[in-house]
């Protein structure tokens, strides 16, 4: 089984490597310095450009029709090729939220109108899932889930069981989907750009709306979230998280801002798993964003071999190593013999008895559940980058509390029944102790 398991979780990260890819082509525009960007709504009807729907948009787009403004390209809020009274009167139904269609860009850069209310959606990868659950959208409303590669984690989603399965995330069938009857079908992003399209285009081809997000973006989650929430008519649970979660990230990158260069560790994150060797996280490791330096910055790519002599000869001051296979919502608080033993391992190899990091005890483990692009990771990267911060910078942020983070996510924002002092395994050594 735990042969099985390790088999699994290399595929999945040959899926994600694939993903990483995709994601890094589709925002190469987008800053990695910051941790919290502004970001536009691309929502059709939000005309001047920023990250809502408002007044202000009927005023932009009366300036446009007027000629004291110029035309931006969501100003054209029914999608008719014209701007006029009619975008006017659009944006009015959306800010009552009695709008009978809404254009959007989504995260694949498809400009799609989907049709309002939506009442019946079908998700095909466990980041929409947990994404719905931010917006409180009620069970009910979930009426499938592509439920392969990667399973959904029952510790984390208990309610998986009660919803029809449809397949395959990379290859869903059909014909189960329609069945389903759905409004809406979410994709990933990247699902636009592999063979994934063959289904998108055969859904749409019959009359069911698609979108694509990738809905685990550090920096374009937000802008993901509160698309979803003007297309769900949840915009201000979207931004009752947003600005909660924003407020975490905000102060992490005020407080790193100001650590000068010499007093940033030197670091390196290890994402391989099992039998791979050594292998880094790239821009997804966000260790310039929680104050460290990365000794492998100079390197291409998110997930890519490098040589342990390497690392070595880079002196790390601090390692973190991802742990694949083990952790979760499901376990016993208390249950840490695995991490440990992963820990241990890091810490026993001989090629890395010199650096800094292991002769000093700065070796730290943290589970895929809290990263971004693994089989049981989700929408928690921001849960990454409390902890890194703490350990990384432990008196700058000696009053971060990244487990406290946690629990509130889950209890506030995800509706679960968890207690972390009773359940789940997710960093080691265990953040009371370091």
């Amino acid at each position: 089984m735990a042969g099985q398991y390790r088999n699994r979780v290399r595929i999945d990260l040959v899926r994600c490597s694939f993903f990483l890819l995709v994601t890094t082509l589709l925002f190469v525009g987008t800053s990695a310095s910051a941790v919290s960007i502004d970001h536009t709504l691309k929502v059709f009807g939000n005309a001047n450009m920023d990250d809502a729907i408002d007044e202000a948009d009927i005023e932009y787009v009366q300036g446009v029709i007027d000629g004291t403004n110029e035309e931006t390209e969501l100003a054209d809020a029914n999608y008719d090729g014209e701007i006029d009274e009619e975008d006017i009167a659009q944006i009015e139904l959306i800010i009552a939220g009695v709008e009978t269609e809404l254009t959007l860009i989504d995260g694949a850069t498809r400009t799609v109108t989907v049709g309002k209310p939506v009442e019946r959606i079908v998700v095909c990868f466990p980041h929409a899932l947990e994404t719905l659950r931010t917006l409180k959208v009620p069970k009910d409303n979930i009426v499938g889930a592509a439920k392969h590669w990667p399973e959904y984690d029952p510790g984390f989603f208990p309610e998986i069981g009660d919803i029809p399965d449809v397949g395959d995330r990379w290859d869903p069938n059909v014909e189960e989907i329609l069945a389903l009857k759905p409004d809406l079908v979410l994709f990933t992003a990247s699902s636009a750009y592999s063979d994934t399209s063959s289904t998108i285009s055969s859904l749409e081809s019959v009359g069911v709306d698609v979108l694509c997000f990738s809905l685990n973006g550090l920096e374009t989650y937000p802008e993901e979230i509160e698309e979803l929430g003007y297309v769900l008519d949840k915009e201000v649970e979207a931004k009752e998280f947003v600005d909660w979660r924003g407020n975490i990230l905000d102060d992490i990158e005020a407080k790193v801002d100001n650590i000068p260069e010499n007093e940033k560790p030197r670091v390196y994150f290890e994402a391989a798993s099992g039998d791979d060797g050594y292998k880094i996280y790239g821009e997804y490791a966000y260790i310039a964003l929680c104050g460290g330096n990365d000794i492998f910055s100079d390197q291409p790519g998110s997930y890519t071999s490098v040589n342990p002599e390497a690392i070595a000869a880079r002196e790390p001051d601090v390692i973190v190593k991802v742990e694949s296979t083990a952790g979760g919502y499901d376990m016993d608080a208390r249950d840490i013999s695995e991490f440990e033993d992963t820990r241990g391992e890091v810490m026993s190899r001989k090629v890395l008895q010199y650096v800094p990091a292991v002769k000093e005890g700065r070796v730290y483990v943290i589970a895929v559940h809290l990263l971004s692009f693994f089989g049981d990771s989700g929408c928690r990267s921001f849960i990454q980058l409390a902890y890194q911060a703490k350990w990384f910078q432990p008196e700058l942020f000696e009053d971060l509390d990244p487990k406290a983070i946690h629990q509130e996510y889950l209890t506030r924002f995800q509706g679960l029944d968890i207690d972390l002092d009773e359940n789940g395994v997710f960093v080691y050594p265990l953040e009371e102790t370091t």
